[in-house]
């Protein structure tokens, strides 16, 4: 439930606190997005470039969300209503709080789409359905599972309502439970699947592929692409930052916090690069693979390799628990604010809420079979299928409008007195580095992307 004056609810301990906040950053951008952006732009330079990133702008960025998180101690809506307020800002900024409800509802509706193929996968990796797969075989088998539409719409419900279980039981018997036992689980899984890439596979390779800077291979859309990266696979913008930091008491540190996170996040994806990229090489596959990399050109290697079948199955296992610790994290936010307005009925509002989501995403489904051939905006001239739009509008449109919004509004709008509270013995270089990206580099660079988007400048 959201804190606010009435409501005590907070996280039970720090460990708690840490453990739900990095598994809902920890997703699918991490172990399905970042190795194939990696791969398709060359590894090392690419790596190098994304770390930068992440600790040079994501870190303040982050820092900044749980900062508007714990000072208006809401949903996301009320925390950016309520320093509006106190910070006498301008009442437009409230569009933060409706975008960091917005984004993880459409996002969780086809997110949940691809978490449904990773549930499908397992079954198929558990029943040794990869064996002798050749690229043929695995591009015909993936177009036909997402093509049988009821076997879709049942997993895709499925995930849902294990997603909306957990947010029903509320923050301590729900999220808390959950990440205790997910997040211990995701990382000894992972953990496993890169000793095995050490013992069985060409962990040396993999190791210069992610490790050895080629700059030759960047190119400035390499740059840009390593920068919404950053901010995707931290859940910038996502509305999950504001809301667990609602419920962070006022004696954690936000800097380690935050710098906690990052650091989880980025080891989750470079751990799940160097699981994957040993298996791509021993089986002499393309890393440059693209979005099929997990689905099309894993299972190849599950199918023709020693082991194949278990190391399959802990693959789409470790993707299921990315996916479905993230999912809790964009429910959240929605539930929240439905229970600020209709409190004591979580329960109810948690299930209204992943039901209309669930609906939603049946046309991210139909994407792949009934509809393939729709476009929904063609009128307008906007290529692409209703899957498509969404994936593109959230992710390349919202994700980083909101990020640059939250930005200025951290770094212009609160008052210095407020920044000093709630970051109080960080230390004043940490203060001033905070306000310098916010204010200045993170606007500038997020600017820089949302500027090609527009204008295509990196083409």
């Amino acid at each position: 439930m959201a804190v606010n004056s009435s409501s005590p609810t907070m996280w039970s301990s720090r460990p708690a606190f840490l453990l739900a906040t990095v598994g809902g950053a920890i997703g699918l951008g991490n172990l399905w997005r970042f190795p194939y952006m990696a791969g398709e732009n060359g590894g090392g330079g690419f790596v190098l470039i994304y770390l930068g990133f992440v600790f040079l702008l994501g870190l303040p960025i982050i820092a900044g969300e749980m900062m508007l998180g714990r000072r208006g101690r809401g949903s996301p809506l009320h925390s950016i209503a309520s320093l509006v307020r106190s910070e006498n800002a301008n009442p437009l900024w409230r569009v933060i709080g409706w975008m960091s409800l917005l984004i993880p509802f459409l996002a969780l509706s086809y997110y949940a789409v691809i978490a449904a193929w990773a549930l499908d996968y397992l079954g198929l990796a558990i029943t040794n359905a990869f064996d002798g797969f050749d690229a043929v075989t695995s591009g015909n088998v993936f177009g036909q599972r997402i093509g049988m539409t009821v076997n879709q719409v049942l997993l895709h419900g499925a995930f849902v309502a294990m997603t909306v279980w957990v947010v029903a039981k509320g923050l301590n018997d729900g999220i808390e439970r959950m990440s205790k036992i997910m997040m211990p689980a995701l990382f000894g899984v992972i953990l496993v699947l890169v000793v095995y890439g050490m013992v069985s596979a060409d962990f040396a390779a993999a190791v210069e592929f992610l490790f050895k800077p080629d700059f030759g291979k960047l190119t400035g859309l390499s740059v840009l692409m390593a920068l919404g990266q950053a901010l995707f696979s931290l859940a910038v913008g996502v509305g999950l930052l504001i809301t667990y930091a609602a419920y962070m008491p006022s004696d954690y540190s936000i800097r380690i916090s935050a710098t906690i996170v990052c650091i989880g996040d980025t080891v989750a994806a470079l751990l799940a690069g160097l699981a994957i990229f040993p298996i791509v090489f021993a089986n002499n596959l393309d890393p440059g693979g693209g979005p099929g990399l997990v689905f099309e050109t894993l299972p190849i290697a599950f199918g023709n390799m020693p082991g194949g079948q278990f190391i399959g199955v802990l693959f789409f296992l470790l993707l299921f628990f990315a996916a479905y610790t993230s999912a809790v994290g964009m429910l959240e936010p929605v539930v929240a604010w439905l229970e600020e307005k209709r409190p004591g009925r979580r329960k109810f509002l948690a299930r209204s809420a992943g039901f209309t989501i669930w609906i939603l995403g049946l046309g991210s489904i139909f994407s792949f079979n009934i509809f393939s051939d729709s476009n929904p905006l063609g009128f307008l001239g906007i290529e692409g299928t209703f899957f498509f739009l969404i994936d593109f509008t959230v992710a390349n449109v919202m994700l980083p409008v909101n990020a640059l919004l939250i930005a200025i509004f951290a770094g212009w709008a609160v008052k210095r007195s407020t920044v000093v509270e709630e970051f109080a013995n960080s230390g004043e270089a940490w203060i001033l580095f905070w306000r310098i990206v916010n204010r200045y580099l993170a606007p500038v660079a997020i600017g820089i992307v949302l500027l090609d988007l527009i204008f295509g400048f990196s083409q």
